[in-house]
């Protein structure tokens, strides 16, 4: 059946269709006026297909975006009017008939082709006009392919596709819930899942080998870059597997993504591995940008007994750097501001001279066996820099270890944006101490199973677990989280307890998984891989709403729909809550 408002879409015209009678339909882009002839840039969904005609009538009128259906003879361009740019750059269509399908307002709310230079939430309350801007509807696109693609990968793999649902009950998983009050049950409310965690775990107790799903994640959390209200991840679980098979599928999945939809040089599998500790002493990060080749050096045995006043008793990291010895003050100045920015003290340095001796005030406070010490394990050559970092916490210094490095990346341009560095972070922490709140909190998920086995926790112990637990990084992100499930409940009591949880309270919260683990669960552990974060690097974009079609914006607004939005009164009175006025 012939369809009326195509014959042909643009991206299938070529110099072999000239001569033809042909008819397109798409959104006016450009209309120029070249002394009486008239020229229309004609978009489509494929591409871009300059229309002529002589008829000063014909284009008049005729706004930018209107959408219209055009019929004529395709004809060749001569030669100093092609524009290699556009497949269709060596043609142009004869308008002989113009048919105006939609008219668009003559003023538009911003340059459609320009739109990624707009203020961000004018952009995101016209999102169906920015996506007709080539860059952001090629983000839309691609992510259609790399879905596709995951989704065959995983059925190739004898996976199981099951959707689980979005209404739940709230979950202390590390995160605030997005809650949805009843109206059946008044006072009562349902979740919006965090990660389908507890439901994957379930199906692996239905007897389901192999699970996956691209779930939705709702966290209602304050946005920033690298996360949003809403998120969208590659969820996995399969049972009887050890951590290392989840390991090698996760390298299985992220190298072949990324070299199919990438131009970038990818790292070789197996990939690198780390151990949380080992991450944080060499890069001060548990997601560490390999592409930075600078590494920190725990040098507080080297210098325990310094009489420096700073260093004493503390924790000292030191990032050395070859040749930048004759950067000028203002630029060391601008290092010394940004360790003030972070909440650094201060920050010291050292130069390495041409004569072997250090330049810079901490110089006085060493010894020459320091001295020696210091060039020795640090590898200094002539017109090196060491930049120290000291705090009475282990986690402290490295924390901000790691953000000099990475700064120090950042002035120095020493970052291959042309690579795709990933790693495997493991052997994560079970519990953390949380600084504000003044107790131990779980470090990744809590349905992980320790490596000490069912073991009691104690002040003594509790810094000690450790758990199978992993993370996929690629160019310091956080790519994927996961781990080995722990399935004796109670193993899993033990650990809520650890955290505050009263025995009868975590039963309660998680009645589904404990009466189920009853009947017989096989030992089971996945992964989820995050979606938008893979877009993200293959594209190059700096955060997620640039890669998800209808975003939000930083503050939790949709200017696009309205929302967050009040409720009538009617509405309220059904589900009976009221709204205080603050």
């Amino acid at each position: 059946m012939k369809n009326k408002y195509h014959t042909i879409m643009i991206e299938s015209i070529d110099n072999d269709m000239v001569g033809e009678e042909i008819t397109v339909s798409g959104w006016v882009q450009t209309i120029r006026d070249h002394g009486g002839v008239l020229f229309l840039d004609l978009r489509d969904t494929t591409g871009v297909l300059q229309t002529v005609s002589n008829d000063d009538e014909l284009f008049k009128g005729l706004s930018r975006e209107s959408v219209i259906k055009v019929s004529g003879k395709l004809r060749s361009r001569s030669k100093d009017t092609i524009n290699e740019k556009l497949k269709s750059g060596k043609v142009e269509l004869l308008v002989e008939t113009l048919e105006v399908l939609s008219e668009s307002l003559h003023e538009l709310p911003f340059e459609i082709m320009s739109s990624k230079q707009v203020q961000e939430d004018i952009r995101l309350k016209y999102r169906y006009l920015d996506m007709r801007n080539e860059k952001v509807k090629s983000n839309i696109l691609l992510r259609s392919d790399i879905l596709h693609f995951l989704r065959n990968k995983m059925h190739d793999k004898d996976f199981t596709e099951v959707q689980t649902p979005i209404l739940t009950a709230s979950s202390p998983e590390g995160a605030r819930d997005f809650v949805v009050p009843s109206r059946k049950f008044k006072g009562k409310f349902y979740a919006l899942p965090q990660a389908p965690q507890i439901y994957k775990e379930l199906l692996m107790v239905g007897g389901l080998a192999k699970y996956f799903q691209i779930a939705p994640c709702f966290r209602d959390e304050d946005s920033r870059a690298d996360r949003t209200l809403e998120f969208y991840q590659l969820d996995l679980e399969m049972s009887f597997v050890e951590e290392e098979d989840v390991l090698q599928l996760g390298e299985d999945i992220f190298y072949d993504v990324f070299s199919k939809f990438s131009d970038k040089k990818v790292s070789p599998k197996p990939f690198k591995r780390f151990t949380y500790e080992e991450a944080m002493d060499k890069y001060g990060s548990d997601k560490p940008d390999l592409r930075n080749p600078l590494i920190i050096e725990d040098i507080s045995e080297l210098l325990k007994d310094t009489t420096f006043g700073p260093f004493k008793d503390s924790i000292i990291k030191a990032i050395n750097v070859d040749g930048i010895g004759d950067k000028s003050n203002s630029w060391f100045n601008e290092v010394v501001d940004y360790a003030s920015s972070i909440g650094m003290p201060g920050i010291g340095y050292l130069t390495l001279c041409e004569d072997g001796t250090f330049k810079g005030p901490i110089d006085k406070f060493l010894s020459d066996k320091e001295r020696k010490e210091l060039i020795k394990t640090l590898n200094m050559k002539s017109n090196s820099v060491v930049f120290f970092i000291a705090n009475k916490k282990k986690r402290v210094a490295q924390k901000f270890a790691g953000l000099i490095r990475t700064e120090l990346g950042r002035k120095l341009d020493l970052i291959d944006n042309d690579r795709i560095e990933l790693c495997i972070i493991k052997d994560f922490p079970l519990f953390e101490y949380d600084d504000k709140l003044k107790k131990y909190e779980f470090c990744h998920n809590p349905f992980s199973l320790p490596k000490d086995g069912n073991i009691e926790y104690n002040k003594d112990n509790i810094d000690k677990v450790l758990a199978y637990q992993y993370d996929f990084v690629c160019n310091g992100n956080e790519m994927a989280s996961g781990a080995i499930r722990n399935s004796n409940l109670e193993s899993l009591t033990r650990g809520f307890e650890a955290v505050g949880y009263k025995k009868e309270d975590v039963e309660t919260r998680f009645q589904s998984m404990f009466n189920a683990f009853r009947y017989g669960c096989p030992p089971h552990g996945g992964m989820a891989l995050g979606i938008d974060r893979i877009l993200m690097i293959i594209k190059d974009e700096i955060n997620l709403r640039e890669v998800q079609a209808f975003p939000v914006s930083t503050s939790g607004m949709d200017y696009m729909m309205g929302s967050p939005s009040a409720l009538e009164p009617s509405q309220l009175a059904e589900l009976g809550i009221q709204v205080k006025e603050e």
